[in-house]
Order: C-alpha cells, then structure tokens, then sequence
C-alpha cells in the first residue's frame, strides 16, 4: 500500500483556496499535476505510482486554528458545501483523508466535531472525530468540539487505518503538568486492530517541538508495532507558526522520511515499513539535518512574517531602524520573508541619537540593499514641548518627554504605513514587553511584533548566529555590523541613557523572567533558586503592572512554549501578589 502525505498551507476561511489547493495535491498524488508542488521519498525509491490514500492535515478544509469562526453557521455551512465539491472534484480510485469541521449528529453535547473524513470516488467511506480536545496554552477546543465517543479504524487496500487527530497522540505525556486524559485513543485504535496509525495535524511550532513530537510517535509505533505517518500542517496564522516537518516512522519507531519547511507531498511504501522489514541505510536517523536551535527559530520568524503579510494582503512592509539590535534583527527577518526591496527602514534621529547609531544604520541597511528613510524629529518634538511648557511649568523633563519621542515616532511609522499601503513590523523584544520597558501608542505601534518571543539576551544570540552563518557562507562582513550587536542597549531618549539605568542586567533578568513567565514558578520558588528576593519582587511586579500594555500590543510570533498572547491570560485589574516572596 502507498500512502502520500500533503503538508499544506491552509488560510483560514479560504474554502474555495483551501479546495482548490488539495485538488492540486491531489492531482499531484496520481501523477497529472506537472510537478508543481515538491515531492519526497524513502531513499533510493525512484518515482512513485497513484497512492491508495492521500492524507491531509487536521482542519485543512477550514483552515486552523478557526476560534470563534465556527460559532457563525455560514462558516460551518461553507465548510461543509467546500466538503461537497471536493467530493466531486478529487480523483478517483485513490482515498483521500481531509481535516473539516461537521456537525455533532448525536444530539448532545457541543454542536461541532473536528474530524477526518476519507472519500473515495465521491463517496465519504469513513470518518473519525477527534477525541483529546485540548484546553491549555494557545488551545481552546473544547469551547467548540464535541470529542468522539469511539475511535474506530478504517479497513482500506488490505491495512486497518487508525486515525489519531493531533493531541489524540499526546496521552502519554500531556504537556500541562498534572492534566491526564482519560482516554488513550491510540490504545483504543490498537485494541480495535489498527495495523497503520495515521496522524493528521496542527500542531504549533515552538523550538524543539518537533523532537517532542517524534519522541511521542516513535513511543506509539514502537508499542503498537505498527508504522505511523504523521502529517502537519504548514505555514502561519496570526501568532502561530506550524512548521510542517511531517514525518514516517517504521514499526520499530524509526525515523524513515521528514520533510521540510515547504509545501510537498511525502510518499510511504507500507511494504518496507513493516516489523520485518529492513531500514535502508542511514534511515534510522533522520532524513533531514536536524537543524539547530537558532535556524530552527529563524526559519520560524520569517515563515511567520511571509505568511502574516501574504494573508492578510500585505506586500511591503516598514520597520522603524534606530540603530540597535532589535529593530536590526526585524529588519533582517522583514527582508528575508518578503525580500530587501519590499522592505522600507526608516531611521528618526532626535538630539538624543549618538552618531554611531545613525551610522550603523546607514551600513546595516547598505549591507542587506535595503531603502532607508530618514525622518528627523526635532522639529515635532520642539513643537510639542513649546505647546506643553506653559502646563507644564516648573515641572521636570521625566518619563513623559521620553515617551512623547517615542510617540512622535510611532506616528510618523504609521503615516508612513497608511501612505504606502506596508505593514509596519514592530521591534519591542519578549523583555521589554514583560518589564513593560515600551511605549504604549510609541515604539509598540505595529501590526505585528517578530520578536516578541524572545528575551533579549535572545535576540543576542539569534543575531550571532545569523552573523556566523553569513561569515560561514562567504560574506567578507557581517550581515549585521557588529557595532549594532556589542554596544550597550539603549533607548536613547535622554543623554547618556542605557536600558540598565531602568532593567536589571539581562542575563540575570531574562533567567527570572523565563522562570516566572515561561516555566511559571512563583516569586518564593524562583527565590528558592538562589536569586535575590527583592530582584525577583522587583522584576515580577514590573511584569504585573504592564499587563495593560500587553492587552493592546500586536500579535507576537510564538517561538517559545509560553509568549504573550492568547496562551497567557492574565486580568489586568488585580491584586498584585508577585512582589511576595514569603
């Protein structure tokens, strides 16, 4: 039996886009589709004949994750009648298992399921809901699904399939401390004799998740003694990545095929997947390099930028470049999603700004042939202070002169914006956005912030590795000037002014704000950790009180297991307990 997997870009809502592409594959899968989407294979195998089964990721047809899309029942009804077409649009004598939304017909419970139906020659023959509906982190499915009461297994060319959506594999190690399910549907899918497990996916990237995956499947092979194919989704939507990187595994849990970062379709021969089968050389480890952590988050970043701009409309964008290293690293990623021409920098100078940075600005961008704008902003600024002297007469210069620059500056970026028709990527680091060392309606004005998840300590090492890897592919400099990467952090909103007049140093602080954020220990357990108490109250009251500005940022890339976002629900009107550590 051969069984393709189609790692696809699915857009929300698209259901005439979403059809139309797994058509594609699927005319792709029998051999009438030109070769225009890419195809992968057990090595050494050649060309591959029409598959007997094409599977699809999980919610393809709809597009994931949907939220509260699926409380409209014309979102619902379009998914359905995009299911109908397929029905008589896809090949026929091949099987194909695609990820929809339908209606719960039992009559209770919640209204929807999310589920896997496999037509073949216009028939749907089979189908499987979703059993594990998971609640934590990014994931709210149980608000909208119904999960399966039984798991069953599809008996097709001579293999009993069972079908495991997504978390359904996730028994044995639920990520959230102290959650278990009751039910193991891959144990339910082997009792009932399932001799292939098949794993439609959506499933979010962050760094070192895919090993997490493998790590759970191989496990489920291995004890089953079946092969599993799993099968995920590609590209983003709004905050999350899903990387693809679909996988087949033997039944010995060895690692046969892993694909890439790109939409293709990956072939599996069950003939040399069984228990006696022989691995071909070199097949127990994986396929593809495993990539390192830093090209593994990179990739991630501009995947998310590309498809962020590319959904929602967007071709060019803009980026508000003052010298430093994160509006720098923006930029790069900005010019690596969507190319250097399509990316505008735009550098706004104040008596406040050191020449080096003006400087370094000027070579970063002629490093990567990127356009920079200069928009000085002496000019507004004087003005507002002259407008603000009389009221504010006998008062200080503080915080709200600095702040006014920056606002200054974030209306000028979203003129710019609106003017030209590019999406300004916003450059606040995962460290100010906690500490709440940012600008509301300032340096936070944007569409989207890339670098969101990351700490700035981070955002340090991500920008030497893309250096190394630039000076490693032959570049006689570095792609960011090195200047921008060694000089202190700063703001530059007063004289002589660095982050760590107002933040703790960064490596003492990004290891606290991992701990809290991240890993969610309380002030006495990190304490407990060795760290000063009055640091920790320090550094976690700062977190409590910017709530506020959290609620109102742009959506942030998810890299890490826990970002800012819908994975973090914090109340902004509360009792702050986090500067107690006793």
């Amino acid at each position: 039996m051969l069984v393709a997997l189609a790692q696809m870009n699915a857009v929300i809502g698209d259901f005439d886009g979403n059809r139309e592409r797994i058509v594609d594959f699927a005319e792709e899968a029998v051999g009438r589709g030109g070769g225009r989407i890419a195809r992968r294979g057990e090595a050494g195998s050649g060309s591959f004949g029409s598959p007997d089964l094409l599977v699809f990721p999980e919610l393809a047809l709809c597009g994931y994750p949907p939220m509260d899309l699926l409380d409209q029942d014309s979102f619902v009804e379009a998914n359905l009648a995009a299911l109908r077409r397929l029905q008589r649009e896809l090949p026929r004598g091949m099987a194909v298992a695609v990820g929809l939304v339908d209606r719960n017909r039992s009559g209770q419970g919640r209204p929807l399921v999310n589920e896997v139906a496999v037509i073949l020659d216009g028939e749907i023959i089979f189908t499987q809901a979703k059993t594990l509906l998971p609640t934590y982190d990014v994931f709210d499915e149980a608000r909208y699904f119904e999960p399966a009461p039984e798991r069953r297994v599809l008996a097709l060319g001579g293999r009993r399939i069972g079908f495991a959506i997504c978390e359904d594999i996730w028994w044995e190690e639920p990520p959230v401390p102290g959650l278990r399910y009751p039910v193991d549907p891959v144990k339910d899918l082997l009792d009932a004799g399932a001799d292939l497990i098949v794993v439609p996916s959506a499933s979010p990237f962050h760094a070192g998740k895919l090993e997490l995956r493998m790590r759970l499947s191989c496990n489920a092979a291995r004890e089953g003694g079946v092969p599993l194919l799993y099968c995920n989704l590609l590209g983003a939507n709004d905050s999350l990545v899903f990387d693809g990187r679909s996988f087949v595994l033997d039944a010995e849990g060895r690692r046969r095929i892993v694909s890439g970062w790109e939409e293709e379709l990956i072939f599996a021969d069950l003939a040399s997947l069984g228990p006696e089968a022989k691995p071909a050389a070199g097949q127990d480890k994986l396929e593809m390099s495993r990539p390192e952590h830093w090209d593994e988050v990179e990739r991630a970043l501009v995947l998310g930028i590309r498809d962020y701009m590319r959904k929602c409309g967007f071709k060019k964008a803009c980026v508000g470049l003052s010298g430093g290293i994160d509006s720098a690293l923006v930029a790069l990623l900005g010019a690596e999603a969507v190319g250097a021409e399509n990316v505008t920098c735009i550098s706004m100078p104040s008596r406040f700004s050191s020449r080096g940075s003006i400087d370094d600005s000027v070579e970063f961008c002629r490093n990567l042939g990127m356009r920079l704008e200069s928009l000085p902003i002496e000019g507004p600024f004087t003005a507002y202070l002259d407008l603000l002297e009389p009221r504010f007469e006998g008062r200080p210069h503080d915080l709200t002169e600095e702040n006014l620059q920056a606002r200054i500056r974030g209306s000028l970026l979203m003129a710019w914006s609106n003017k030209f028709g590019s999406l300004l990527l916003t450059t606040g680091n995962k460290s100010e956005l906690a500490t709440g060392y940012c600008t509301l309606y300032g340096d936070m004005c944007g569409a989207l912030a890339p670098i969101g998840d990351l700490f700035k300590t981070e955002v340090f090492a991500l920008c030497r590795a893309i250096n190394a890897r630039s000076a490693g592919e032959g570049s006689r400099k570095a792609v960011i000037p090195e200047a921008i990467i060694e000089k202190p952090p700063s703001a530059e909103l007063r004289a002589n002014q660095t982050d760590q007049d107002s933040l703790p140093p960064y490596s003492l602080l990004d290891e606290v704000l991992e701990l809290y954020i991240v890993r969610d220990l309380g002030a006495a357990e990190i304490v407990e950790r060795g760290y000063d108490p009055l640091l920790v109250g320090r550094i976690l009251t700062m977190v409590a009180r910017s709530e506020y500005k959290r609620r109102q940022s742009a959506p942030v890339i998810k890299v890490s297991p826990r970002a800012f976002g819908t994975g973090r629900r914090i109340p902004i009107a509360r009792v702050v307990h986090e500067s107690s550590t006793r």
